[in-house]
């Protein structure tokens, strides 16, 4: 113990809840069907046209129990017939509203800057300086907020409770998921009891099994041995994440997360998963273009201009181990630009000159090196009558899917076999959006 406070004494010290929905989509899905979300076996099966049949996004507690359903890792194939279970497709905004009205409940307990939303279904809460506005001890103010969102929304949330966000969060997948009352606590002096005691690396935040196999090679598996390894060493070995990986096995952490994060290289791209294995070199010319004039659109949304433009392919599975590798990434420097028509004869460039016939389940396209856009740059190997066009015929465009939404109005490419943006135009987070009332 008094190891600990001589190693500690000088770090930051606040009260921290990392507050996760249990089981959130699901959840959401039961109780607006007026079920009990621990209690009702449910899962949520992605569309099937793009997960080889349909992909478990989530599952009810009741779920796991009874049939063994792992989100994101089941499939279709795997649901049992059994009339018990609860089948039902995604709905995204619903997620999002019920996000946005937990946030709010979040903000009657501290200031709305303390509260950092780290996923759709996690929040980060800075409960230092008002805690004790709502309760006699920090357990009894996450038993509150429990309570306030269970009776508002009818959700359950599981709260870890720590010095710093890594012991919240520590506390949060390692205990509270696993308790009675959905609370679990780290401080740093119980560090050597509630940290060192972890014998499965890959249960810490951070540590997946290939970072887990790079410390068994250096003679560590569990926390305890990662603790008390030589910092020094494991720098050596594996670089910042060495030190991060120290520091989590003592319960440290300097991070500020109410400070905006200082982003060193801004871009903007999007990137999707088809469909199908893509053969036809014309249907996947036409995503690619449809996807490089979505990124153009959030340039000029943004108002920037990009001088860097990436390309990334990735091949079918099939493909891939014909191939020897899962694809191909590209990048090409650029005369700062915005243009559709610029942008998609760049991409399809690069694509032809790196596709060999592969077969496609994978299109990405980045932009990056962002500057301002302060006027546009003419080229002296065009009219400038054609290029002024060109921009105000993009003004125009990106003025009526603003207004009017983007399927009102699309190049015809888009009506092709193959073409993929009408879809997409009503997707949410790559799922169907769904009504929220229903």
């Amino acid at each position: 113990m008094e190891v600990i406070n001589l190693f500690t004494d000088d770090e930051p010290h606040g009260v921290f809840f990392l507050i996760d929905n249990k089981s959130f989509y699901a959840s959401c899905e039961a109780v607006a069907r007026g079920l009990n979300p621990l209690k009702v076996p449910l899962v949520v099966l992605s569309e099937a046209q793009n997960t080889n049949g349909g992909l478990i996004l989530a599952t009810s507690p009741e779920a796991k129990q009874l049939f063994h359903i792992k989100a994101n890792v089941s499939r279709k194939r795997d649901l049992p017939n059994d009339p018990r279970l609860w089948v039902v497709p995604p709905r995204m905004n619903l997620y999002i509203e019920r996000n946005l009205q937990i946030n709010q409940i979040f903000h009657q307990f501290t200031t709305e800057k303390e509260v950092w939303p780290y996923s759709i279904d996690e929040s980060i809460l800075d409960m230092t300086h008002s805690w004790r506005l709502f309760g006699q001890s920090v357990r009894e103010v996450a038993r509150l907020i429990q309570t306030t969102v269970r009776q508002k929304l009818g959700l359950y949330t599981t709260v870890g409770i720590g010095d710093n966000p890594t012991q919240a969060k520590l506390a949060l997948d390692v205990y509270a998921k696993h308790s009675a009352d959905f609370i679990g606590e780290i401080h740093y002096e119980t560090v050597p009891q509630k940290i060192w005691t972890i014998n499965d690396l890959t249960a810490v935040w951070g540590i997946g099994e290939r970072t887990a196999k790079r410390l068994n090679r250096l003679a560590i598996h569990n926390m305890y041995e990662l603790a008390h390894a030589n910092p020094y060493l494991l720098k050596q070995a594996m670089g910042i994440i060495g030190t991060q990986l120290f520091a989590t096995a003592w319960g440290i952490d300097r991070a500020q997360v109410t400070e905006p994060a200082k982003v060193k290289s801004a871009s903007l791209g999007n990137s999707q998963v088809l469909p199908r294995d893509y053969l036809n070199q014309a249907e996947i010319e036409t995503v690619i273009k449809e996807i490089g004039e979505q990124v153009a659109a959030r340039l000029r949304h943004h108002h920037k201009m990009a001088g860097c433009l990436s390309l990334s392919i990735g091949f079918s599975y099939a493909a891939a181990a014909a191939d020897g590798r899962g694809g191909f990434h590209q990048t090409l420097k650029i005369e700062p630009t915005n243009d559709n028509q610029v942008l998609t004869r760049q991409l399809l460039w690069l694509f032809r000159k790196n596709w060999d016939s592969q077969a496609v389940r994978n299109i990405g396209v980045y932009s990056s090196k962002l500057s301002a856009n302060t006027g546009q740059q003419l080229s002296l190997f065009e009219p400038a009558t054609t290029q002024i066009k060109a921009s105000r015929l993009n003004q125009v465009i990106d003025e009526i899917h603003r207004r009017f939404g983007f399927t009102k109005l699309v190049y015809a490419t888009s009506l092709l076999r193959g073409g993929t943006a009408i879809e997409r135009a009503s997707l949410v987070g790559g799922h169907n959006g769904g009504n929220s009332y229903e």
